[in-house]
């Protein structure tokens, strides 16, 4: 191959497939989303699922998923959906996203697992394993930091070095030792003051070196900054086309001693082994049963749905009930996110379909009860109270509307909209027997929790969402759920109400390790629904613990009447004294299927780092020696069983009096101080400047501290948006968030070259 054809391989030939080259019958490859189900686009190409797409299977988003603590169920999912993927020529299905939810705002955390890296370890390692079965790549992502939306693109995620081993990477860890995935996507954002894809010491020193990755790293979507560093750093691929433009990058490094050309030869055989090992998985790939996918995609929402009350054992409901609908969502159903990761499903069942349809109930009728887009209505709220009156239990459909939830935007509140509040409000005042059936794919602020009977958290659950939350109120299944994320009583008690989103240059992690249930359990801060919680029909009892280094053994009994899961949790709690840790933390978990008075022996490994925690001057992981507790339980509040267990290891070492906050939890207002000494650096400029020209690497957003016509436009841009928000286009408004987050250096990249380096800078020159 020339020196040009090797270049030519390295970044995309369009939106989503890699260049061919005729001359050596070099096929093309394409690259998709999603991580919950395909998103091949049919027609014109974008990032943020605007165009259509082919009809393809709509399974629960991971925020839903991991609420089912269930790696064979994730696995048989991958599998489902790699195959939609192999049968419709796609080589690469990009995902799964194993972000750590850092906070509740996070626009993205419906696309992401858990608050814990164990959990989204595992259960992304067992997705991976799923989709690589039918012989394509999965993609883990974004690697790494990925935190926030706004400024997702320029922003410096600063971290310290512990935090960002034990909490931030440790679930790709995970994925890449368990499932040996053949892509990893790198984040838009900087991590340390450098980006992402070019940042040697992520890609080169962890990702390659110490955890002896294999196969390709391949850019988000206009992810690419500056092209010949980031391959240096071991980027393999830039995705979308740049026209040709990088590709000449390349080759004049080469050619003017600045690349060796043997680093070019590394990742052009990485992406010619993916491309044609692919093409032959893509040939033999077996037809789709679509039926069967729905059918997994139904169980998947069954298994991953959380029962959070149960006043009174409302539920399962009585056969011959009378019951009301009430709620926009029960007839048009909340079941994904919006963005890159839009499923065009193959078909959508409601909770109005899944009850009509229903034997075991009495459906008296369904009223909206308010607008979907907010706003009050008296006329909604009388006949929803009217339709209530005719019923015994009043199943109330609440939630986040398509706007709040996207791709390229934070949440502004936890708080959900004021008139589904009212609604609620209003019909307990005259009924005592509601069920509330939240959708969300984040937490939420739940004030009614006092004044209902039941709650059922439905997260965003896929196409076959309404059968499953039908299913489970009519006692067909039983609820076996649980929490991945933490459900703080409002977004005022979190750890990082103040520090995020990073709004300038940077987004400063100063809460360090102290992230989710971590720092609720050691701050001791009371939430509404602790992490790991959730409530069955049956009752469970545990007994007979047995530990020691490798593994712990115990028992689970069913003592209820009816068949149940349960999901056994296992922690770890830290010796006394020496450096600051959690109170406790996730080291391991199992689901356990249990017919009523069955008892089973459950038994749980430990891995290297079970006890370990990252010694940053020492640059490695160590066991401290002295008396840990493990932990056995129904939730991180809910422990049945203790266990002392000494270990031998290292002495330990304190260093309070420069960490006093990070020692007592109390890290909510973090000094600049003190987070210096946990970073073992001085902070770098957190503003930006307001009075300097735009640069191409300032964003859109900044447009409103330049000269007269750079305001202008973005107050038309701005205006644009609320208009858009006014008539209920909420897909295009957060599009113009997107635009607004948006680097001048990106454009060429998002307009496939259309736009040159030439004209920004010539545009910037105007403004």
């Amino acid at each position: 191959m020339t020196l040009e054809e090797k270049a030519s391989l390295l970044s995309g030939a369009n939106f989503w497939n890699t260049k061919a080259i005729k001359r050596l019958k070099i096929p093309s490859m394409m690259l998709t989303d999603g991580p919950h189900g395909l998103r091949k686009q049919g027609g014109k190409a974008d990032h943020l699922g605007l165009g259509a797409s082919i009809p393809a299977t709509c399974f629960p988003t991971a925020a839903a998923l991991a609420n089912s603590w269930d790696e064979a169920l994730l696995q048989r999912v991958g599998h489902a959906i790699g195959n939609e993927a192999a049968a419709n020529k796609v080589s690469v299905l990009l995902g799964p996203g194993l972000n750590i939810v850092r906070d509740p705002l996070a626009g993205r955390a419906f696309e992401y697992f858990s608050e814990d890296p164990y959990i989204a370890g595992k259960l992304a390692s067992a997705m991976v394993r799923g989709i690589q079965e039918n012989g394509i790549a999965a993609t883990p992502k974004h690697f790494a930091v990925n935190s926030q939306e706004y400024l997702r693109m320029s922003i410096d995620e600063v971290v310290d070095e512990r935090t960002m081993r034990e909490i931030y990477l440790e679930g790709f860890r995970r994925v890449v030792e368990e499932s040996k995935p053949r892509m990893i996507m790198t984040s838009y954002n900087k991590v340390n003051g450098t980006y992402s894809n070019e940042n040697e010491h992520i890609l080169q020193d962890i990702l390659l070196k110490e955890w002896k990755y294999a196969g390709s790293i391949v850019t988000d979507w206009g992810g690419n900054n500056e092209r010949v560093a980031g391959l240096k750093a071991g980027s393999t691929l830039e995705m979308p086309s740049s026209n040709g433009a990088t590709d000449k990058e390349i080759v004049e490094a080469v050619k003017a001693g600045n690349l060796d050309e043997q680093l070019v030869d590394i990742q052009a055989n990485k992406l010619l082994s993916l491309v044609f090992d692919t093409r032959l998985a893509i040939k033999t790939a077996p037809a789709t049963d679509y039926d069967a996918h729905h059918q997994l995609a139904t169980e998947a929402a069954e298994r991953s749905i959380v029962l959070l009350k149960n006043e009174s054992q409302i539920l399962p409901i009585a056969s011959g009930t009378r019951v009301a609908l009430i709620g926009d969502f029960a007839g048009v159903p909340r079941y994904q996110g919006a963005g890159s990761s839009l499923v065009n499903p193959t078909r959508l069942v409601s909770a109005i379909d899944a009850f009509t349809d229903n034997d075991l109930v009495e459906l008296v009728g369904y009223e909206p009860g308010f607008k979907r887009a907010g706003g009050k209505s008296k006329s909604l709220v009388r006949k929803a109270i009217s339709l209530a009156a005719k019923a015994d239990v009043v199943i109330v459909f609440i939630g986040l509307d398509e706007a709040k939830e996207a791709e390229g935007i934070d949440r502004k509140t936890m708080q959900l909209a004021a008139n589904q509040l009212e609604l609620l409000s209003e019909l307990s005042k005259v009924h005592d027997g509601i069920v509330v059936v939240s959708a969300a794919g984040g937490a939420i602020e739940m004030p009614f929790a006092d004044n209902v009977s039941a709650i059922l958290h439905s997260s965003l659950g896929g196409q076959a969402i309404g059968t499953a939350v039908a299913n489970i109120i009519t006692g067909l299944r039983t609820p076996s759920g649980k929490l991945a994320v933490s459900y703080p009583y409002t977004y005022d008690d979190t750890p990082t109400k103040n520090y995020f989103p990073g709004k300038e240059k940077t987004a400063e992690h100063r809460e360090g390790l102290h992230v989710g249930y971590r720092y609720y359990e050691t701050a001791k801060v009371s939430v509404r629904y602790p992490f790991g919680y959730g409530l069955s029909y049956t009752t469970f009892s545990y007994s007979d613990i047995v530990v020691n280094e490798k593994s712990v053994t115990f028992c689970v009994s069913n003592d209820g009447d009816v068949a149940g899961d349960e999901i056994a949790q296992m922690y770890i709690k830290p010796p006394a004294g020496g450096t600051f840790r959690p109170a406790r933390e996730l080291k391991a978990f199992s689901k356990v299927s249990l017919q009523p008075g069955q008892k089973k022996k459950v038994t749980v490994t430990l891995d290297s780092h079970a006890f370990a925690h990252y010694h940053t001057a020492a640059k490695s992981w160590v066991v401290v020696k002295g008396e840990y507790v493990v932990e056995v339980g129904a939730s991180v509040q809910d422990i049945r069983l203790r266990a002392p267990l000494k270990m031998h290891g290292v002495a330990d070492e304190k260093v309070e009096s420069a960490l006093k906050s990070y020692y007592s939890a109390d890290i909510r207002d973090v000094s600049n101080k003190e987070f210096e000494n946990l970073l073992s650096r001085p902070l770098a400029s957190v503003l930006w400047n307001r009075k300097a020209r735009l640069t191409s690497e300032d964003t859109v957003m900044q447009l409103r501290y330049s000269r007269f016509t750079g305001r202008l436009l973005y107050g038309i841009l701005r205006l644009t948006q609320r208009f858009l928000f006014a008539i209920n286009k909420p897909n295009l408004a957060n599009n113009m968030e997107f635009i607004m987050n948006l680097p001048f250096k990106k454009f060429p990249a998002f307009s496939n070259g259309k736009v040159s380096k030439s004209a920004i800078q010539r545009f910037l020159k105007f403004i």
